[in-house]
């Protein structure tokens, strides 16, 4: 027996969300990973350990596509390679394994080889990518036969599958599938039958299309994607009520982030959640401070019980003073006794992770304004100490410092860590916020604006512009650009959401008007057309 075994699993239609618990596991725990191509690669690697080994069963010299024979035989010896105890080789293959894979042959050659493997069953290709295009395979109890087949398989029988209540799904690529249609056709399909046809299905690039069978066949013709599900059958008239992903408000978007990779996976999940992509650039570089000896004293008179008040303006100095907490093996428990303020909900939930419940959230506007007006003044009978220690960055403005010292407190105003602009992101990057290939920008501060002009240009005019706050949305407008959305309160979370609104307003101005829905695909000449165009 080979110490190595392989775990067969199944990567689903596209949507890595669709991936088991069971497979995120193996994956996670991989120490090679095999599969078929590049894309199924990238999509994934997010979960890979970062030593893991990669290969590819795609293609080999020449470019030219290995046989089903030939990945079998690259498995088993990539697995026999391995010649440590208990490795795992996880072998991924599209969809559910069992189901349209090389699963059979390259089972058959571990069993023989004296491998040891199991199969994890992921989410069907055939059932999923309809689902996501709004269209149901059965409904409402009515019965009726869901005929799956490969459109490649050139003995398939097609007159069992003629029958009105039969749904036939085909997978393939647009060859493939044009003759399949056709032999359905010519075997007695009534010919009006609708079928819908999705590519890059569960995807944000999914693209459905509706016909009915007789013109099918056309409209394939010139189709250049490369895997698509057919379905044919009555079910596809429910896609006009029952489309649900297509028909998301940001669908097909591709939003710019300009944020800390670290700060912006609620953001990024959001505008994924509303149908878009996201790409994040930062426009900021947070880095330790010049000098460690005022941190370092800080935290010794916090100890020591020389403040009454912490406050936390930031994500960022709440992950300054833990990381100096860890530096000097101290712990959470140091905050006994003492009150603790937070800027705003995405600070305070910082704070708890680190174990910490902030006595002071700002009931009204999250900013320094905000923690103001529910900061209390300073006591001299009720307060036993008069000082506020505030770590934050090197560039904080003043205003929290000069309100609390008006009410009464004295201050210690501490650099925690010094924001720096960030190095310009890659010149396709450049040329694409510059171009308009971008959709929306989502700005989360002052500073976010001010650095992506600074470092990669002002968005293209037809980008719709998001900002986070009225001061956000007034640099804006000093950089010469035209605010679209402005959230109705300071989160990241809800200015995705105001921009889906948005985008859900303009999406039906635009098929009113008979125009492209997305920003991105829109043309106009120069700022006063875009401007034009917006109002």
């Amino acid at each position: 027996m080979t110490p190595a075994r392989v775990a067969f699993v199944g990567a689903g239609p596209g949507d890595p969300g669709l991936l088991t618990v069971r497979a995120r596991d193996y994956l996670a725990a991989a120490d090679v990973v095999v599969l078929d191509d590049p894309e199924t690669a990238e999509r994934l690697a997010g979960l890979f350990r970062a030593d893991v080994q990669i290969v590819e069963t795609g293609a080999f010299g020449g470019g030219q596509r290995r046989s089903p024979a030939a990945r079998a035989k690259l498995l088993v010896r990539t697995t026999r390679a391995l010649k440590q105890h208990d490795s795992l080789v996880v072998r991924v293959l599209a969809g559910d394994p069992a189901a349209f894979t090389t699963l059979t042959p390259e089972a058959l050659a571990c069993r023989d080889a004296g491998i040891l493997f199991e199969v994890v069953p992921g989410v069907s290709t055939a059932w999923s990518v309809p689902t996501y295009a709004g269209v149901p395979l059965t409904s409402g109890g009515k019965g009726g036969a869901v005929h799956i087949i490969d459109a490649a398989d050139a003995q398939t029988d097609w007159a069992t599958s003629i029958a009105a209540e039969v749904t036939v799904v085909l997978l393939g690529t647009p060859d493939t599938l044009r003759r399949a249609l056709g032999g359905l056709r010519r075997a007695g399909r009534d010919p009006q039958t609708p079928v819908s046809l999705t590519e890059h299905g569960t995807t944000v690039a999914q693209q459905t299309s509706v016909s009915v069978l007789e013109h099918t066949e056309a409209l394939l013709q010139e189709s250049t994607f490369g895997e698509g599900v057919v379905v044919v059958g009555q079910s596809v008239d429910l896609r006009h009520e029952l489309s649900w992903f297509e028909t998301k408000p940001l669908f097909g978007w591709n939003v710019l982030v300009p944020r800390t990779k670290d700060q912006a996976g609620a953001m990024t999940a959001r505008i994924a959640m509303h149908g878009a992509t996201s790409m994040v650039v930062p426009t900021i570089s947070v880095e330790p401070p010049r000098t460690p000896q005022q941190m370092d004293r800080a935290i010794r008179g916090l100890v020591t019980g020389r403040y009454e008040w912490v406050g936390f303006t930031s994500v960022n100095a709440v992950r300054a003073v833990r990381e100096k907490f860890t530096e000097l093996g101290l712990d959470a428990r140091a905050f006994a006794g003492l009150k603790v303020a937070a800027v705003g909900g995405v600070t305070a939930d910082a704070l708890r992770q680190w174990g910490i419940e902030p006595d002071l959230i700002p009931t009204t506007e999250q900013s320094a304004k905000g923690l103001l007006t529910d900061w209390p003044d300073y006591d001299d009978v009720l307060d036993p100490i008069n000082r506020v220690l505030l770590p934050r960055a090197d560039i904080a403005t003043d205003t929290l410092v000069a309100g609390l010292i008006e009410m009464g407190w004295e201050v210690d105003d501490v650099t925690a860590y010094r924001t720096v602009r960030a190095a310009p992101p890659a010149a396709p990057v450049r040329d694409a916020i510059k171009g308009g290939a971008f959709d929306a920008v989502c700005f989360t501060s002052s500073s976010t604006v001010r650095n992506l002009v600074g470092i990669a240009g002002k968005p293209h005019p037809n980008t719709v512009v998001a900002c986070i706050g009225p001061a956000t949305a007034r640099t804006a407008e000093e950089h010469g650009l035209r605010v679209d959305v402005v959230a109705p309160e300071p989160n990241a979370v809800v200015l995705v959401d105001a921009l889906a609104e948005r985008a859900a307003e303009m999406a039906l101005a635009a098929q009113a008007a008979g125009e492209p829905v997305r920003p991105s695909q829109r043309r106009t000449t120069g700022r006063r057309g875009a401007a034009r165009a917006r109002a």
